[in-house]
């Protein structure tokens, strides 16, 4: 046999409330934050991973052309180097 409790019930609901209540609260401080993280590094002057591997490709590029240029410009300063004179 069940009898009826309106406190009970009425309890249950206001809980039942409450938690709801606290969930969107909880939901709304998430989008707020999530909002606010965007606008702070998009206020930043971050690149794009694509503009990253295009200058690192570039300075790579640029990296081995001075190897190649330091190259030769050892062998014509060793080319060019005055050769010692015999002492008669």
């Amino acid at each position: 046999m069940q009898t009826e409790n309106r406190f009970f019930d009425d309890f249950a609901k206001m809980l039942n409330g409450v938690a709801g209540t606290f969930a969107g609260m909880g939901r709304e401080a998430e989008s707020s934050m999530r909002e606010r993280m965007k606008e702070w590094i998009g206020g930043m002057d971050f690149v794009s991973r694509d503009e990253f591997e295009a200058v690192k490709a570039m300075a790579a590029a640029a990296r081995d052309e001075a190897d190649a240029l330091r190259a030769r410009l050892d062998a014509l300063e060793a080319a060019n180097k005055p050769k010692p004179r015999a002492k008669s």
